[in-house]
Parts: structure tokens; sequence; C-alpha cells
């Protein structure tokens, strides 16, 4: 489906399904133990996709996922060139890190910067046993060497496009949009 310069990449129901594929995933690779594992949102959208992520592992595996949500803003090398006055949101990790497996979770994987930054923040809180990361989208175009473990969608684009996540918490649906 396409409209103008955008093209739909996921609408509501593939968003859905990619994330229990995703909550599947996540609980075979933990042989179906989630005592320890913790899900980690980076504001913003990976946020709600953690919550939604958790709900999901705590419905196929019987028991509550940890959460918690991560902000990067100020650990991120490039927010002076983002704004001389960023805005910070919250951290809340309201649990110990320590020996925990934790799954950070983003909308979109695409240099690599904002994962850097996160697992910068993250061990700030303590040493995770390991550390995951689930994305709803990986558009490649790497500069750092860093993969995700789990992915909803992968596509090939070029530095001229946009990946635009709408998520119905923030922006009123659930929609993921290539554009240019």
């Amino acid at each position: 489906m396409q409209a103008s310069d955008a093209t739909v990449l996921l609408n509501a129901d593939e968003v859905r399904q990619e994330l229990e594929r995703i909550s599947r995933e996540i609980v075979d690779k933990g042989a179906g133990i989630v005592r320890d594992l913790a899900l980690i949102g980076i504001h913003t959208r990976g946020v709600f996709l953690a919550k939604r992520l958790a709900d999901m592992i705590a419905s196929l595996a019987g028991a509550p996922v940890l959460t918690g949500t991560i902000d990067i803003t100020l650990y991120r090398d490039d927010w002076t060139r983002i704004s001389y006055q960023p805005v910070v949101q919250s951290t809340d990790i309201p649990f110990s890190v320590d020996n925990r497996r934790v799954v950070l979770v983003d909308d979109v994987l695409f240099t690599g910067r904002t994962t850097r930054a996160a697992l910068d923040a993250l061990m700030d809180f303590g040493r995770p046993s390991r550390v995951e990361l689930a994305v709803l989208v990986d558009r490649g175009l790497r500069e750092l060497p860093v993969r995700a473990d789990y992915v909803g969608k992968t596509i090939e684009t070029n530095q001229n496009q946009t990946v635009n996540v709408s998520m119905i918490e923030c922006d009123e649906k659930d929609l993921v949009v290539l554009k240019g």
C-alpha cells in the first residue's frame, strides 16, 4: 500500500503479529524461564513496545515480566548536534539488573548509536548476565557493529529515507511507514 511518497511497512495487525512472534522467540530462547528476564524500553516508542511484549510474554510463560524504561539522551554521542537543550525523559528501572537477562527494546534499529547509548546507560545500573536487543524494524545502514537478537521486520533503506513508527499509546494508531 502506497500513499504519495510513503509505503506502509506494517499495519496494526502486522505490528501485533510481529510482537507476538518476538515474544515467543524471547520465551523460547530463555527455555520458557522468565524469572530473571527484564524488558527495558528505550524512550519513547520502545517503552510501549516493551510493555506490550511483557504482557505477551507473561501470557505465554504464566509469570509476570519486569519492565523498565531508559532515556539515552545524555548518553548519545551526537546530542549537541540534535539540540543544545535536549529533552531528557525519565529512566525508571525499579529492580536490580545485576545477573538478569535484560532485553533492550526499541522501535527502529538504524545506525546502532541509540543501542550503544542504551548499553552505556544500562551499565550505570549494574551488570546484567546477558543483554539482548529487540526491535520492531531493522532498517540497516549500521555505523556501529550492533545487531538485534529479535527483529519484527527487516528492510533495506537509504540515508534519505525515514521509518516512522506510530503507536496507539501516543499516536492514536499502530502503523509503520517508510518515507522518502
